[in-house]
């Protein structure tokens, strides 16, 4: 018994038999290692996969990833494009200045602005800003945190509550005349400050551009670690060449300062512009800005884990704009500049411009609608100064006289009340009391049969106001009454729409802005219409007003058989060469005709035949026959119309519009002129106009036809 008491207490101490523990060990946990070693492989190799394909397949996009999150891109300025002449002389070009800039950072405070001014005006030397306001002072004193805390102390509990922009406001008025008290070295500082600070997130401005020194350039590139933003550059300067006429014409660019104007800036904006990017603000610069404005320089900025400025490189410069050559040559331009100034000259030493705002005259090539000259000179009452005013050939408008009346006879061939060359009797036209008559005619004593061709010829008032009457179903007798404003007002229209189709009324299309279109008055607002004096005037010139641009189109549709074409000052746009001057031409500006005059070809000699007899016919009353000694073969017809001033002292002064439409040689114009006079004294005699037309004429046959 105790044996076997003994064996069964052993067997319980001893527990399973150990033969048996060990095979089931054996079976199960090797597999469960393995198992576990063998996830934990496979994890391993998709690990090792993942960075391969990263690392291998996917790395470049990767970096760029990487590089996105600390290297931000800035755009900078590039120069524009030039302006040159026919024959590609540069009249507008870039000046090239070494410039210190800034770029601001993303977090930067006005403490961190402040600061960097301080080093950076201890450095380089920038002339006062002499344009610097007083809250330019206020803000500047204000970046410094202790100045701010100063200040903002003094506000009420109820400023304090106001919104963080309000709340500013208020504390900018609590700063006083004392503290924004400066030396000139702090002045200088709050330039600095002040360019500084008007630079966005990101973007950059300059800090002096002119007078960089080799010196300045230098230390600035030694102390960028301490100069946040600050860097070296390239700044230009648009500069119209000396002695060049055509400033006004050309016109201007804002500066950085300036930049996009308010008025156009959310159209800009919308094209990818900055907001201190420099534009064309007037005429060819701005009428051409896109072709002008060069491809923004690109450079690397590399931001730290606070979002500071670490470094700045430029990758890649930029390129020049595209470049415009004019249609205009500067030697004909100067030689047209210096005719105006010296005729218009004699007549305000005589007296004669005395009243006068001006000269004009516009050149025009018939057979492209390429200006060829725009010349003109404002003068200023009681002065014998001149100012170039080329802009005046298509901005002012003044009563063109009898050069209208080719218009005139074309409202009476497309309305049927006249035909081909057909005969009227000149004889004065009496309405009412009123009596309006050709100049050589004035009391009936020499009246006379004139054809149509013969009517340009003496330039008869008395033919052209017998087409207008018949235009309202009337042929004259003595005394007769004028039909009603409606009948008067079909006639305006009719005449109105013959004018305009040669170019006179209307915008020419000149690829300039803000062209007028001179005054057409409305028959509504008229005060004494229906004794049809009004209506009588605007057929011989009396009226309506036209610019000298529109009065050159005039001339040079009839000069081509009546084609009107849009001029145009620009003859092609062109790219660089490797130095960044004029290259290869991109595309050129071609002929556009607008509209055709709806007379007949015959119809159009006469008017042609009209202004040649004009020239060179035999009538004692001939008007222009003082161009038949031109070197040149000229057509012409002048203009004469009565423009009447009240002086300061209330007295009314009589004066005249001298003016002259022209081209030649008659039988295939390469020229069509314009050139108006206005508001000179009764008195002249000397026919300046046609002396002008004359000395043009002959400068374009020198230069280009001897």
């Amino acid at each position: 018994m105790k044996n076997l008491r003994d064996k069964v207490v052993y067997s319980i101490r001893k527990g399973p038999e150990e033969p048996k523990a060990k095979a089931y060990r054996k079976s199960h946990v090797p597999f469960r290692l393995n198992f576990l070693f063998f996830i934990i492989f496979a994890l391993f190799v998709a690990l090792i996969v993942q960075l391969g394909y990263l690392q291998i397949v996917n790395g470049e996009n990767i970096e760029k990833q990487l590089k996105a999150s600390s290297v931000v891109e800035v755009k900078g300025s590039s120069p524009r494009g030039m302006i040159y002449d026919a024959s590609g002389k540069a009249l507008v070009e870039n000046q090239a200045n070494a410039a210190i800039t800034f770029t601001r950072g993303n977090k930067m405070t006005a403490q961190n602005l402040l600061d960097t001014a301080k080093k950076l005006s201890e450095l380089i030397n920038v002339p006062v800003d002499k344009n610097l306001t007083e809250r330019d002072l206020k803000d500047f004193w204000l970046a410094d945190e202790d100045n701010l805390e100063t200040a903002t102390d003094r506000l009420s509990d109820k400023e304090k509550a106001l919104s963080t922009s309000e709340q500013y406001t208020a504390t900018v008025a609590k700063v006083t005349e004392e503290e924004i008290d400066f030396s000139d070295a702090e002045l200088e500082t709050a330039t600095i400050f002040k360019r500084m600070n008007s630079a966005q997130s990101l973007s950059t401005v300059f800090i002096k551009t002119a007078d960089v020194s080799d010196e300045e350039l230098a230390i600035v590139a030694e102390n960028m670690v301490d100069l946040p933003g600050v860097s070296t550059g390239t700044d230009w300067t648009r500069k119209i060449v000396e002695g060049s006429s055509l400033a006004s014409l050309i016109g201007t660019v804002t500066s950085e300062e300036q930049g996009i104007p308010e008025e156009s800036l959310d159209a800009f904006l919308a094209k990818g512009y900055a907001r201190n990017d420099r534009v064309g603000r007037s005429y060819l610069e701005q009428q051409y800005e896109e072709v002008l404005q060069g491809t923004k320089s690109i450079s690397e900025i590399t931001l730290d884990n606070s979002n500071n400025i670490e470094s700045q490189k430029e990758t890649y410069a930029g390129a020049k704009g595209d470049n415009l050559v004019l249609t205009l040559d500067a030697k004909f331009q100067k030689e047209v500049d210096q005719i105006l100034q010296d005729n218009f000259q004699d007549l305000i030493d005589s007296g004669a411009a005395e009243y006068s705002p001006g000269v004009y005259a516009v050149a025009l090539n018939p057979k492209t609608g390429g200006v060829l000259a725009m010349s003109g000179y404002q003068h200023e009452t009681k002065s014998n100064d001149l100012q170039e005013n080329a802009i005046g050939t298509f901005i002012n408008a003044f009563v063109p006289g009898s050069v209208v009346k080719g218009g005139t006879l074309a409202a009476g061939w497309e309305n049927g009340v006249i035909s081909g060359n057909e005969v009227l009797y000149d004889q004065p036209i009496r309405i009412g009391s009123d009596v309006k008559a050709s100049i050589f005619n004035p009391t009936g004593a020499n009246n006379r049969n004139l054809s149509a061709v013969q009517a340009l010829e003496v330039s008869s008032n008395s033919y052209m106001m017998q087409v207008a009457l018949r235009l309202m179903g009337i042929d004259y007798q003595a005394g007769i009454s004028i039909p009603t404003v409606d009948r008067q007002g079909d006639v305006y229209n009719k005449l109105r729409t013959a004018f305009a189709s040669f170019g006179m009324g209307t915008k020419t299309g000149i690829d300039l802005p803000g062209e007028a279109t001179g005054i057409s008055t409305s028959i509504e607002n008229m005060d004494s219409v229906s004794d049809g004096g009004k209506i009588l005037d605007l057929a011989f010139g009396q009226f309506d007003t036209y610019t000298t641009l529109q009065l050159a189109q005039y001339a040079a549709t009839v000069a081509n058989g009546g084609q009107r074409l849009q001029p145009h000052i620009v003859s092609g746009i062109y790219g660089n060469d490797e130095t960044g001057g004029l290259g290869t031409m991109k595309s050129a500006i071609e002929p556009t005709v607008l509209n055709e005059v709806g007379i007949s070809d015959a119809q159009m000699q006469l008017i042609q035949q009209g202004f040649y007899e004009a020239v060179h016919g035999t009538d004692a009353w001939a008007t222009a026959t003082g161009l038949a000694s031109a070197k040149m073969d000229v057509s012409a017809k002048t203009g004469t119309a009565e423009t009447p001033i009240v002086d300061s002292n209330g007295n009314t002064i009589n004066l005249v519009n001298l003016n002259i439409v022209a081209y030649g040689p008659s039988d295939d114009a390469d020229i069509a002129i314009a050139i108006v006079m206005p508001q000179l004294k009764s008195a002249t005699t000397s026919h300046p106009n046609v002396k002008i037309a004359k000395e043009i004429m002959d400068a374009y046959y020198d230069l280009y036809m001897k």
